[in-house]
């Protein structure tokens, strides 16, 4: 199942843009993930996973509509493809199988 291995920042956007479904873009994504997860994120660094993913066909993009205020380029939208919700289901199940597999001992540390 290699195909659906996530990294983890991989795996964090991925989920961002299904919680923004309808509203996700470069902004929207950053703020979300700094709020939540109270994580810095590099512009540049969403941008290079947000294409990454898309070349893997767990994003797909759309172009909004262009304003004036953005010089005329268009908001570049993003949505979960059905491809990238096994990527999600399959990340979630392998950690859900790890959290399981931990002895109590383990979960009892303080």
């Amino acid at each position: 199942m290699k195909r659906f291995q996530l990294g983890e920042f991989e795996e964090i956007v991925l989920l961002t843009v299904g919680v923004l479904h309808g509203n996700a873009y470069g902004v929207t994504i950053k703020d979300e993930i700094e709020q939540r997860l109270k994580r810095e994120v590099s512009v540049g660094s969403l941008q290079i996973t947000l294409r990454r993913l898309e070349s893997k066909g767990f994003l797909k993009s759309t172009a909004g509509d262009s304003t004036e205020s953005r010089r005329g380029r268009p908001k570049l939208f993003f949505e979960v493809t059905a491809y990238g919700k096994k990527a999600m289901d399959y990340c979630k199940e392998s950690r859900d199988e790890l959290w399981k597999a931990l002895p109590e001992l383990v979960l009892n540390l303080k």
